[in-house]
């Protein structure tokens, strides 16, 4: 499946819910629709970091392929972007490492500009959140929904950039 596929399951909740959380009078009932949508989208981000993986490995070799796609079925949630530099693409050749680094320097900066906000530290902070929501049933006071939600979608630069770097 195309990586970008997979952030559709996210998408579609989260626009549902923004039918729903603006209207909400209760304040834990909208930390948690916020909890849920932070471990959709880290899921979905997960499951495209796969994706691209085992893409770009099975492009290399049919056995390669099937092997990173083994390994890459344990990662669960493992997907920080010190992780995905340090222990993914690096085991890919320093090739692909700096052409990872550099895209996303690049891709960062053109960002910040245009948006005035970091992908990267969008990204960052959805898997603090995420990991918070699932392992302490919290989400911070000070995180609001629709932060959540523009983290997501800013986020999902971080794997944009992972896709365009790993190619042959």
């Amino acid at each position: 499946m195309p990586y970008a596929q997979r952030f559709q399951h996210a998408d579609d909740v989260v626009a549902h819910l923004n039918t729903v959380v603006p209207n909400l009078a209760d304040p834990l009932l909208k930390a948690k629709y916020t909890g849920f949508v932070t471990i959709a989208a880290v899921t979905v981000y997960e499951m495209a970091i796969k994706d691209i993986f085992s893409e770009f490995a099975a492009k290399k070799h049919a056995v390669f392929g099937r092997y990173v796609e083994s390994k890459f079925k344990r990662i669960n949630g493992k997907i920080a972007l010190e992780v995905i530099k340090d222990d993914y693409v690096k085991g890919f050749g320093g090739t692909y490492l700096k052409r990872f680094k550099t895209a996303l320097d690049n891709a960062s900066d053109g960002y910040l500009r245009q948006n005035r906000r970091d992908f990267r530290s969008a990204y960052g902070n959805l898997i603090v959140w995420r990991n918070d929501f699932a392992h302490e049933g919290s989400v911070k006071a000070q995180t609001t929904y629709e932060e959540v939600v523009q983290a997501y979608e800013d986020g999902k630069q971080v794997i944009h950039t992972l896709a365009t770097s790993m190619v042959r």
